[in-house]
């Protein structure tokens, strides 16, 4: 599948979401700069609606769903962020959602998703999710908002690009997290039409390192058996964001669980932040000093805050 989405795309999208999603503060932070010998600037989506940046790409598509007469009911599979932000748009759409949430789920993220109005359908595992996703499909005359292979998901969240250049000045590079590719792929789109020689940087977790070697192959790997505790990037690369992160990455910084959580525990501790582990990604590579970003000025993409304490706050402080 070619690539489907273009920055005019990315540009109504940002009409669209003008005056309902957020845009999200750029903060720096002195200590973080000097450890890292780099200027750095974090893009805090996780101030957006619903605390992720996905609510962006899915209001969007499901705005486009409503505009183009498709349905007045939208579906996807999710366990966590892209369920809360299609719950939540279709809510200020007068839209119906039902959302997929198959095992294992964090119960906070599943439980928003039903306190947003969706209806939540609960399974045992991805297999049975496509089942239940199939049926909705057919029995409520739904219309799939896929969370990630979706050109109106991608344009949406290419709109963190546009206000990111627009609050800081000549950036060396940018790195963003990778699952399922949509946020990248939007990322990249915006970017190298508005600067071309801006580096982007995808971060994965080495416990579910298949868009690497997606990229490396040229075709898509599946994830099989992630053992990470980013949750959120527990996924493979899509047809159509695969094309688009082969064309347009630098490359990809592999991130273990150890340095995960360190980067969580410095956001608690030195930034005031609370990060999901699929933001911790994307700050550890600086922590660890990489030496491509040493002396430049990178931009990262903190993608959410929807973390459950309860769980991660014992690894955090041990990190």
């Amino acid at each position: 599948m070619g690539i489907e989405v273009f920055f005019e795309d990315i540009l109504q999208a940002r009409e669209t979401l003008h005056n309902v999603s957020l845009i999200t503060p750029v903060k720096t932070n002195a200590e973080l700069d000097a450890l890292t010998s780099a200027a750095v600037f974090l893009k805090c989506e996780t101030a957006q609606r619903t605390g992720s940046f996905k609510f962006r790409g899915a209001y969007y598509a499901a705005s486009q769903v409503k505009a183009k007469g498709l349905g007045r009911t939208v579906a996807t599979i999710s366990s966590g962020n892209h369920g809360q932000g299609l719950a939540l748009a279709a809510s200020l759409l007068n839209l119906s959602a039902y959302v997929i949430v198959p095992k294992p789920y964090v119960p906070t993220k599943q439980q928003a998703i039903a306190q947003h109005g969706a209806h939540v359908i609960i399974v045992e595992n991805r297999t049975a999710a496509d089942q239940a996703l199939h049926e909705t499909i057919a029995h409520e005359n739904a219309w799939q908002i896929h969370a990630f292979n979706d050109p109106h998901v991608i344009a949406g969240q290419g709109t963190i690009m546009l206000e990111l250049l627009q609050q800081v000045s000549h950036l060396d590079v940018v790195l963003g997290p990778v699952g399922g590719g949509g946020l990248l792929s939007g990322l990249c789109i915006a970017a190298h039409h508005l600067n071309p020689r801006l580096l982007l940087y995808a971060c994965e977790p080495l416990q579910a390192a298949d868009a690497i070697e997606s990229l490396r192959r040229n075709e898509i790997v599946p994830m099989t058996n992630p053992c990470t505790l980013a949750d959120g990037l527990r996924t493979s690369l899509g047809s159509r964001t695969l094309p688009i992160l082969k064309q347009h990455l630098t490359d990809v910084f592999l991130v273990s669980e150890e340095e995960l959580l360190t980067a969580m525990r410095f956001a608690q501790e030195k930034l005031q932040m609370e990060i999901e582990p699929s933001s911790a990604v994307a700050l550890a590579p600086l922590l660890r000093r990489e030496p491509a970003l040493v002396g430049r000025r990178v931009g990262v993409i903190l993608t959410g805050e929807n973390v459950d304490l309860n769980s991660f706050w014992p690894s955090v402080t041990r990190a």
